[in-house]
C-alpha cells in the first residue's frame, strides 16, 4: 500500500506509541488520536468487552459528549443494530458494509445516539486474542465528509494487528506487575503456539483455560458442540495430553 508522507509519518508515530509502556487506557487514547489524523476523521470511541457482564466497559473517547456516551452504556449498547455484527468481524469493517445508510438513519440508535454527536460514517476495529475481544476502535466522520473507503479499512487493519499485540503486552504488565510472566492470552498468541494450533483451536483452548464448559465454548463461538469436542481431541493430540487439567498445564508452562 502506498502512503503519503503525512500518512507514513502518522503510522510511524502510532508504532512508537504501540511500543511504549502506556497502560491500556492511555494506549487507546494516544493511538486513537493518531488514528483520527491518519483516517481524516473527527470522532473516536474505544471500549473493552467484559465477558462476565456481557457489556462494553472502559470507555475512552475523543470529540464525543460524555452524557451521550453514558446513554450508550446505559441503554443504546443493548439495542445497537451495528456493533454486535461489527464485533464479530476479525478485520476492520466499514459500517456501510453491514447496513445501508437509509436503513441506519431510520433507527433509534442513529437518531437518538449517533446523530447527537454528529456521527454519520463509521469504521470499527475489534482486537481479538485467543478468541476474546480485548479492545476496539470505533472511528467516525461527520456528514460533511465522505464515507470511509476500502483503503481506509486496509490501513486500520494493518495498524490493528500491532494494536492487538500492544494490548496483550499491556495486559501482561498489569497482571504480572512487570515480572515478565506471560498471561494466558499472550501465551496462546506466541508464534510457536500459532504454528501448532489453528485460530479456532486457540479460541477453544482459551475457553478451556477460562474454565468454560464445552457447551459454553460452543455457544460463545457459535459452533456445534461436537465440533468443539473434535477440536479438543486434536488439541489434546497435539500436546500429548488426555485431560483438561493436563492441557492447562501444557499451555501454561509449555515453551514449544
Amino acid at each position: 500500500m502506498n502512503l503519503s508522507h503525512r500518512e507514513a509519518d502518522t503510522v510511524f508515530a502510532i508504532m512508537r506509541d504501540l511500543a511504549g509502556e502506556d497502560d491500556q487506557t492511555r494506549l487507546r487514547e494516544r493511538v486513537g488520536a493518531q488514528l483520527l489524523r491518519l483516517l481524516d476523521a473527527q470522532y473516536m470511541a474505544s471500549y473493552v468487552w467484559d465477558e462476565a457482564s456481557r457489556r462494553f466497559v472502559g470507555r475512552v473517547s475523543i470529540n464525543m459528549d460524555d452524557a451521550n456516551l453514558a446513554s450508550y452504556e446505559r441503554h443504546f449498547q443493548y439495542c445497537d443494530p451495528i456493533t454486535p455484527v461489527l464485533q464479530r468481524r476479525r478485520t476492520a469493517t466499514r459500517v456501510a458494509e453491514i447496513i445501508s445508510r437509509r436503513r441506519l438513519e431510520r433507527t433509534e440508535f442513529f437518531n437518538d445516539f449517533l446523530a447527537r454527536d454528529g456521527l454519520h460514517y463509521g469504521i470499527n476495529f475489534y482486537a481479538y486474542a485467543a478468541g476474546r475481544n480485548i479492545g476496539d476502535f470505533r472511528i467516525w466522520r461527520g456528514r460533511q465528509k465522505e464515507d470511509f473507503s476500502g483503503r481506509d479499512a486496509a490501513i486500520l487493519d494493518a495498524v490493528g494487528a500491532a494494536f492487538t499485540q500492544a494490548l496483550l503486552r499491556c495486559r501482561q504488565r498489569e497482571r504480572t506487575g512487570g515480572t515478565g510472566a506471560l498471561d494466558t492470552l499472550a501465551r496462546l498468541e506466541r508464534p510457536e503456539i500459532c504454528r501448532r494450533l489453528t485460530l479456532r483451536q486457540r479460541e477453544i483452548a482459551a475457553g478451556v483455560l477460562r474454565g468454560a464448559s464445552d457447551r459454553t465454548i460452543a455457544d460463545e463461538l457459535c459452533i456445534a458442540l461436537p465440533t468443539v469436542r473434535t477440536h479438543l481431541r486434536a488439541i489434546y493430540q497435539e500436546f500429548g495430553v488426555s485431560s483438561r487439567t493436563q492441557l492447562i498445564r501444557a499451555l501454561t508452562f509449555d515453551d514449544a
